[in-house]
């Protein structure tokens, strides 16, 4: 029985609708039922908005005409200069097939690199945020905020000591009161009364709000968990901020955040770009490292020319209750999965949703706003694929009548986001047609040196102004391990990159074939800490890889000296169990962190040595600087909870 049936309602004789049983027995953890009406949208019909968007930026569609024209323009260049040197002597199916794969894939590329450019400006002009600013940390928030934290089968020790540490950030601010917080659980009964003896112990230990339930059937994945709340309590409070479970958001950036809700009445949603931390193992650290050092580039050009159409991300954002039930009931797609069925990807279309219907949507880049990579190599392809499936189901998405033609273009770019890796594959084999068709009409393609040099800029261009720009602030270069700890670990995150790209190509074809079989990705509780997967696990995942690989030697060696360069290939595929079971430990993280490389900021204490401890390798660092929160209130909230005391049944 779920405690949906076994908790007393604080007015139990309404407890009686929605898509969620709510019982009227026994213990008190929901507050009394606020329903609201959430009507499933229509794709064919919508009503006409004249409203204007009063915090779009005046200048928004010079920005995307510079950058979308020169992509276009560039693109358009490069295109033609391949053609030319193709129809020389006639073109050949092998150059044919080159000039229609390279072509889309080159467009990519440079998109990529313009928005990062335009991102490098915006940060070295101190204006990566300046279109919408939100209020300072002195403005009070008026309105009342639902904190959502949707769990699945989660080890709560550490989602609740998350949900602990923001309650005392936010205490901290003073604004406390106008703030409730939610454990949304779909978790399998077996994890039932573990997750509510938590709940309960962190129930008398912060003094805000906290609520629990348990939905005895997880329908519609997290969405379907979101709308079950809105349904029941969505009309007692004018915003929802949602979490994942691995989120961290400290006090003053979500009370900015509401009070920016408060002042600006036509936005429906902030997204703020959370920064990975808590990386212990090699990979995550690795990735870590990569997302505080490059991230912020294509984060500022991205602001840069969404302006009031930007996307969402499904966590870490703050949401307008009312326009998001009016706006966002989201109906199955016929047929089965993985095309048909619950939308996956639910976050980017809701944001497109709300815009349609006349709302801004802003995207800010705010400190204090944090989330956790996965750990090794196969968990993070494993989370890939699900959005792999989600973006895919998009395609079917793309006529919606009346969305902006910038949120038609993020629902395409997400979906060619990821069948750029089986384009990247195709390329290859016919480069390789190409090289041993002796029959061809021309058996060369002599490149521009024009086009060779933008290749090479648009493809290590955006690191290499990273590191400028963090060597300019010196501030940013020593949270980042100084000038030879940043050095150092582009030195070695290069080379790494390049050396698990053809790893990725392959992983994401298979995902990518595997999803147009008809296999759908299913929805598991991701794995969140590990030290070290079985090398045994990894050689199961990347057998095919190995596979591959041999065959790209082969082939390497038949070729001769031309195809020297698919050994590079080759050797990334054949090592690819071996790559993923030495970056899974944290042994070599932690060494490598220990001499400066892959550091972060919120390794650091307030003396400036590493951090490399569990309990406060979750920012604890981040959070004072953030929050004025003393530098050991992490550590001392992870002893006061009694961490460690709630055993997680049926792990992952």
């Amino acid at each position: 029985m779920g405690f949906e049936k076994g908790v007393k309602m604080n007015n139990p004789e309404q407890a009686q609708t929605g898509d969620a049983p709510y019982g009227a027995e026994a213990l008190s953890c929901l507050p009394p039922l606020a329903p609201i009406e959430m009507p499933i949208q229509s794709w064919s019909k919508v009503d006409a908005v004249k409203s204007k968007i009063r915090t779009s930026p005046s200048v928004i569609g010079n920005r995307r005409a510079l950058l979308f024209g020169a992509t276009l323009i560039i693109s358009i260049a490069a295109a033609a200069d391949l053609f030319i040197a193709e129809s020389v002597q006639g073109i050949s199916l092998s150059e044919f097939l080159i000039f229609i794969l390279f072509s889309p894939l080159f467009t990519w590329l440079v998109f990529g690199f313009l928005g990062s450019l335009i991102g490098f400006t915006q940060l070295i002009r101190g204006k990566a945020s300046s279109d919408y600013q939100m209020p300072p940390a002195s403005v009070a928030p008026r309105g009342k905020t639902a904190i959502l934290m949707p769990i699945y089968n989660e080890d709560v020790d550490m989602v609740y000591l998350r949900l602990k540490v923001m309650a005392q950030s936010l205490v901290e601010t003073g604004y406390s009161q106008n703030f409730e917080f939610f454990i949304l659980s779909d978790s399998k009964i077996v994890n039932e009364l573990t997750e509510f003896a938590a709940y309960q112990k962190l129930k008398d230990e912060i003094k805000i709000p906290v609520w629990y339930r348990r939905r005895e059937k997880n329908i519609a994945r997290k969405p379907g968990n979101i709308s079950d709340w809105i349904h029941h309590f969505g009309s007692g409070y004018d915003y929802m901020l949602v979490l994942d479970a691995d989120s961290l958001m400290s006090g003053e950036t979500i009370a900015r955040m509401a009070a920016s809700m408060d002042r600006d009445k036509g936005v429906a949603l902030l997204q703020t770009v959370p920064m990975p931390v808590n990386g212990q193992t090699f990979f995550a650290r690795w990735q870590q490292f990569s997302a505080r050092l490059y991230g912020p580039l294509a984060s500022a050009g991205l602001v840069w020319w969404s302006g009031s159409e930007a996307s969402f991300w499904g966590h870490n954002a703050i949401i307008r209750v009312k326009a998001f039930a009016e706006s966002c009931g989201l109906p199955k797609l016929s047929g089965k999965e993985p095309f048909g069925g619950n939308i996956m990807s639910h976050d980017v279309l809701e944001a497109t949703l709300l815009r349609r219907n006349g709302w801004a949507v802003h995207t800010i880049m705010a400190e204090g706003s944090y989330e956790e990579y996965p750990p090794t190599l196969v968990d993070s392809a494993i989370r890939d694929r699900r959005w792999c499936q989600g973006n895919l189901q998009h395609v079917r998405l793309l006529d919606i009548k009346g969305l902006h033609w910038i949120n038609r273009l993020q629902l395409l770019i997400g979906v060619t986001s990821y069948t750029t890796s089986t384009l990247w594959l195709f390329l290859l084999l016919a480069t390789l047609m190409h090289h041993f068709g002796r029959g061809s009409a021309n058996l060369s393609l002599p490149p521009s040196t024009w086009l060779l040099v933008l290749t090479i800029i648009c493809l290590f261009g955006a690191k290499i102004l990273a590191v400028i720009w963090a060597l300019i602030d010196k501030r940013r270069a020593k949270t980042l391990g100084g000038l030879s700890g940043i050095l150092a670990s582009v030195v070695i995150e290069i080379p790494l990159s390049a050396f698990i790209a053809p790893i990725l190509m392959v992983t994401q074809t298979l995902t990518f074939i595997d999803i147009l079989r008809g296999r759908p990705s299913g929805w598991n509780t991701q794995r969140r800490d590990v030290d070290g997967i079985s090398f045994s696990e990894a050689f199961h995942y990347y057998r095919p890889h190995v596979v591959v690989g041999l065959v790209f030697t082969l082939l390497a060696f038949i070729g001769g000296g031309a195809l020297t360069w698919l050994l590079m290939v080759a050797l990334g595929l054949v090592l690819a169990p071996v790559t993923a079971y030495v970056t899974s430990y944290s042994s070599m993280g932690k060494a490598l962190a220990s001499i400066g490389i892959f550091v972060t900021p919120e390794e650091h204490r307030q003396d400036g040595t590493l951090e490399s401890q569990k309990e406060s390798g979750i920012v604890h660092a981040a959070i004072k600087a953030a929050s004025n929160m003393p530098p050991q209130a992490y550590s001392n909230a992870k002893k006061q909870s009694g961490a460690g005391s709630f055993p997680v049944e049926n792990p992952v």
